[in-house]
């Protein structure tokens, strides 16, 4: 866990430092701004944390109750990840010239709010007594490598050595997983004490799988490009976050601290349709056909701030 809470923290970082500081101020400033929009919410709701209805309401059974209990959660949000750098290594052993060349580092950047944006949604079923749940999260961020920096090269394409200091347009014209860089999770909740009767603080957990749309193609043109969704690896998240409830509906601010290996095969053809690619995939991997393009391997680490909305549906008590 060490090695992961500290990945990048110390690395030469290719990138511009000026473009860097304001990657990292633009997504502080984001933060605090979704941060912030919940304050207002926080403060208006923690004067009625006494009134007699918020009790009342806990027997309806109708989803009114803002008392925790039994129900199930249906939510969306949207937030700012800031992702750290990571080296990234492209392989193909199986080509008549081999390519095994490493990037070292590539500081992936997100775009969160320019199309496509990064999104959220999350299915949790609350058991009784409100204090565990179990629900499943996807989450569609993103990790673009910025082309026009310089970054260290090792190893070979194409049979051919490269420099060992290059701009990655020189190599490849595309690298991304920017539609997106796709999680499904599968996640434990625990509820804390809760601050009066409205605001719940909680903390979560959960693994699953990585679904990211891989985009890699060679400047050269030597190999046709790869524009699919597959499956590339694990994921895993931890989480914390604040639930303000009001009658029927929840708004949240929550942390996500998110982690992802990549080996996403480079099956060099275009995609169209998540299930479709996944389907052809496993058509791939059940008859033994290793990707003709090799396969990329990197880690993509984040840390998260989102808020969103979610609706609460509650059974007859």
């Amino acid at each position: 866990m060490a090695e992961l809470l500290t990945l990048g923290w110390g690395t030469d970082v290719a990138r511009t430092p000026g473009k860097r500081r304001w990657d990292i101020a633009a997504t502080v400033a984001a933060a605090v701004l979704i941060t912030a929009s919940t304050g207002a919410s926080i403060m208006e709701q923690a004067r009625v944390d006494n009134e007699p209805t918020s009790v009342q309401d806990a027997g309806k059974g109708d989803g009114s109750s803002v008392l925790p209990g039994r129900e199930t959660v249906l939510g969306a949000f949207t937030g700012v990840p800031y992702t750290y750098p990571s080296p990234a290594r492209i392989e193909n052993p199986g080509a008549s010239e081999a390519t095994d060349f490493t990037i070292d580092p590539v500081a992936w950047y997100t775009n969160p709010f320019k199309s496509p944006i990064y999104y959220g949604a999350r299915v949790a079923q609350w058991f009784t007594g409100g204090k565990a749940a179990t629900g499943i999260d996807f989450i569609h961020s993103k990790a673009i490598a910025p082309l026009d920096d310089e970054a260290n090269f090792s190893g070979t394409l194409n049979g051919k050595p490269l420099l060992p200091r290059a701009r990655m347009r020189d190599v490849l014209s595309k690298l991304e997983f920017s539609h997106g860089h796709n999680m499904l999770l599968l996640n434990g909740f625990l509820r804390l004490p809760s601050i009066g009767t409205r605001i719940s603080p909680y903390v979560g957990a959960g693994g699953g799988a990585l679904l990211p749309h891989t985009e890699v193609e060679y400047a050269d043109g030597s190999r046709p490009r790869t524009y699919e969704y597959n499956y590339a690896g694990p994921a895993a998240q931890a989480l914390a976050g604040i639930e303000i409830r009001l009658s029927k509906i929840s708004v949240f601010v929550e942390y996500k601290f998110t982690y992802a290996k990549y080996g996403a095969p480079l099956s060099e053809v275009d995609g169209s349709w998540l299930p479709l690619d996944l389907f052809r995939q496993a058509k791939r991997w059940m008859a033994g056909e290793p990707p003709p393009g090799g396969h990329i391997s990197t880690k993509v680490v984040s840390h998260q701030v989102v808020s969103g909305l979610a609706v609460r549906l509650a059974p007859g008590r």
